[in-house]
């Protein structure tokens, strides 16, 4: 999608569609006036009231290029960020259902959107175009489009060809140069929505290794990847023991960007890649298995996290670490009783071999301390049904040793719109994951499961004093519900970039 950005007035530019967006105020307020001076002459349907989010199609008669149809786009009181990404977001959905190419959307009172909403008029440009991109995001590789009866699609555009930011008056500068940040973010959050989309038998642990790669390309900074050979002479014993029931081998993806200049930190993103999950010997049920391709949510959050930086030029280095495999139940798969020897030298009672994740995160935790010793560790899981139990599917769990790392980890998940909510590491916990035969036990029953999941992964971080666990369980994939909006989020991405931008 090209972004173009003008001063023109939003009602004289060359598009297929204009939006103008509404606070319930300014509704009530200045719609007649506004859609008076674009030609409009209709009144929306009196139910909509410009919550964030809502939407409303008006059409005006025009000579030349102009756009036809006007959105009103609802930002509800238009006072924090969340309320035009959500604007953004169901604009740009509507775009694409309409097999229309050109969106524009009316930046004229961007001053008066950033007051309100306490956000510079750069930040609220990205802002908008991370809702653009994330609206008009479809997963459609791979289709074929043999069984598509619409004669004449094939001339309507797939999605959105060009994003028109317009009436920006003075603050074209800005608005540029947060267009262009948004699309950096936007993009590379749509990349790792791709990796998670795709199923088992497109995404093996190889190639997610190589799709780091890739990336590593895109943002120029160098990425190495550990065969199972290098794997086994390292002693990574939690990510050997999951892929034990493979046919396909392990990869450990290293991505690595340095900053041109002095680093103000050195930051270590873990991500779990188990490709699908199918839970080994203790196999899952079979409904809802296929959704089990999400379970490398983190890793595809933190490679597209790692571009994005490289992209931006953040001043901090930024170490990406994605240990890879499936979990598949063959016959020479880890069985529920073993008892395992970690790169850490601690050894591990497997007493479900559906808890892999924290086998595989264990290895990586090491490796990012021993290796690195940066000066923070996050790492991001899908680790947890416990997880969705207590916090839905929405927002995700935050675990840290470190109170003024969550607070900032909060604070980020807030102006991103990606929630966290911080939960308890308390000492209690660690009684629930002991083992008679070994070090520790991978999992601690059934109360307390995302909790003891943590604990359990504390352990392994050798006593680093800044580190964050952030289970994605629940938001990281929306299950199948007839809407267009299932599937992969990317979440994480934006989170990450807004902590990282912090710390810049």
């Amino acid at each position: 999608m090209k972004c173009t950005v003008t001063a023109k007035e939003s009602g004289l530019v060359t598009a297929d569609i204009l939006v103008q967006f509404f606070s319930k105020k300014e509704m009530k307020r200045d719609a007649g006036k506004v859609l008076a001076g674009l030609g409009v002459v209709a009144s929306p349907d009196g139910d909509f009231k410009a919550s964030a989010g809502e939407i409303a199609m008006l059409y005006r008669q025009t000579s030349g290029k102009e756009a036809s149809r006007v959105i009103l786009a609802g930002v509800g009181e238009g006072k924090t960020a969340e309320d035009y990404r959500k604007a953004a977001d169901s604009v740009a959905r509507k775009t694409v259902d309409l097999h229309l190419g050109v969106l524009a959307l009316d930046c004229s009172p961007i001053d008066d959107w950033a007051k309100q909403s306490k956000q510079k008029p750069e930040e609220l440009a990205a802002i908008l175009v991370e809702g653009v991109l994330s609206g008009a995001y479809r997963f459609d590789r791979l289709k074929s489009g043999k069984l598509d009866k619409e004669e004449d699609k094939d001339d309507k555009p797939k999605n959105i060809e060009e994003l028109v930011l317009a009436g920006c008056g003075s603050r074209l500068e800005a608005v540029e140069k947060g267009s262009g940040k948004g699309m950096i973010i936007g993009l590379c959050q749509n990349r790792a929505r791709d990796l998670v989309n795709l199923p088992g038998n497109h995404l093996s642990a190889e190639e997610l290794a190589d799709a780091a790669i890739e990336a590593g390309k895109r943002g120029g900074f160098e990425v190495t990847v550990l065969d199972k050979k290098k794997i086994t002479e390292l002693g990574m014993g939690g990510l050997l023991a999951v892929n034990k029931g493979s046919e396909q081998p392990p990869t450990f993806a290293i991505l690595d960007y340095k900053p041109k200049g002095k680093a103000k930190k050195t930051v270590a993103l873990v991500g779990k890649g188990v490709t699908f999950d199918s839970g080994g010997i203790s196999l899952k049920p079979a409904q809802g298995m296929d959704e089990m391709k999400s379970d490398m949510s983190g890793a595809a959050a933190v490679i597209a996290a790692v571009e994005a930086a490289a992209s931006l030029g953040l001043p901090l280095r930024v170490v990406g670490l994605v240990p890879a495999t499936d979990n598949m139940p063959g016959g020479s798969a880890q069985k529920p009783g073993d008892v395992i020897t970690t790169m850490s030298g601690i050894t591990v009672e497997v007493g479900n071999t559906d808890a892999e994740g924290r086998l595989i995160l264990a290895d990586a935790l090491t490796y990012a301390k021993k290796e690195y010793n940066p000066d923070v560790i996050i790492d991001l899981a899908t680790l947890t049904g416990a997880c969705i139990v207590a916090l839905g599917n929405s927002v995700a769990g935050l675990f840290s040793n470190d109170d003024k790392l969550a607070e900032s980890i909060f604070e980020a998940a807030q102006s991103s719109g990606e929630k966290v909510w911080r939960m308890p590491l308390w000492d209690e916990y660690d009684e629930m994951i002991k083992s008679d035969v070994a070090d520790v036990h991978n999992t601690g029953g059934r109360g307390a499961g995302t909790i003891t999941a943590a604990k359990f992964l504390e352990k392994f971080i050798d006593g680093h004093k800044h580190w964050a666990h952030i289970d994605i369980a629940g938001p990281a994939f929306l299950a199948k519900s007839g809407s267009k909006a299932s599937g992969a989020t990317g979440f994480g991405v934006r989170l990450l970039l807004d902590l990282l931008r912090r710390w810049s």
